[in-house]
C-alpha cells in the first residue's frame, strides 16, 4: 500500500505546474508504472545485469520527469542501399549492423532524423534498434549514449511512435562486464533530450 501511494505521490509531483490533458496524465502514470517494475526486475530477476556481476550494486534508476513532449510519430524511411557498416563495441570489438532506414520528427522549430538499425545478437535473433547521443551525454546522462527499441511493421506507412521518455542506458552503464554498441558521430542528435533514463552513477 505505502508503495502504491509513493508511486500516485510521484506522479503528482511530476504533474505538478503543468496543465496535462486526462490522456497525457493516463499516458505519464503509465510510463511511471512501467519505471517501477523496471526497476523491481533490475533488483530481483537473475538476468538483470546487476545479478549477473557480483561487483554491480544495484540502486533504483534515475529517469528525468515523464514529457509527453518527448513523444513524437513518424513513418520509417528506408534507404534504397542498406549499407552494412562497422561499429564498435565498448569493449573495443568491431560489430557488423546494417543501416536500415531513418526516421525524423521536428523539435524546436528544427527537423532532426536519427538512423535505425538492423543487426543479430550473438544468440542469432535479429533486433532492430536506434542509438543516439544528444547534448545531455556525458552530463545529465550516460556518456556513450543511449538506446530505443524499435519494432518493424510491415505497413510502409504505418507511423512509428518515438518516444524519448524511453529512451534507456545498455548494460555497460551499470557494469564493466558488459559491452554495448556505440552510437556513431551520424547518431548525435543536436537537441538536448531530457527525456528518459539518466547516469546511474
Amino acid at each position: 500500500m505505502r508503495t502504491y501511494l509513493f508511486f500516485i505521490l510521484a506522479i503528482i509531483i511530476s504533474s505538478c505546474g503543468k496543465n496535462y490533458s486526462p490522456e497525457e496524465k493516463a499516458y505519464i502514470a503509465s510510463v511511471e508504472k512501467s519505471r517501477m517494475e523496471k526497476d523491481e526486475w533490475m533488483k530481483t530477476d537473475p538476468s538483470s545485469p546487476f545479478n549477473q556481476d557480483s561487483t554491480a550494486h544495484y540502486a533504483p534508476l534515475k529517469y528525468f520527469d515523464v514529457n509527453p513532449d518527448f513523444k513524437f510519430q513518424s513513418k520509417l524511411y528506408e534507404y534504397e542501399q542498406k549499407d552494412t557498416i562497422i561499429i564498435l563495441g565498448t569493449k573495443g570489438e568491431e560489430r557488423q549492423v546494417e543501416k536500415f532506414g531513418y526516421v525524423l520528427w521536428n523539435e524546436g522549430g528544427k527537423q532532426h532524423t536519427i538512423n535505425v538499425y538492423h543487426a543479430i545478437n550473438r544468440n542469432g535473433i535479429e533486433y532492430y534498434s536506434i542509438w543516439f547521443t544528444d547534448r545531455t551525454t556525458g552530463k545529465e546522462t550516460y556518456g556513450v549514449g543511449r538506446y530505443l527499441d524499435f519494432e518493424l511493421n510491415p505497413d510502409k506507412d504505418f507511423l512509428y511512435t518515438i518516444d524519448f521518455n524511453l529512451a534507456y542506458s545498455p548494460y555497460c552503464a551499470y557494469s564493466s562486464k558488459f559491452s554495448c554498441a556505440v552510437p556513431s558521430k551520424e547518431d548525435y542528435i543536436d537537441a538536448a533530450i531530457e527525456a528518459g533514463e539518466k547516469s546511474f552513477h
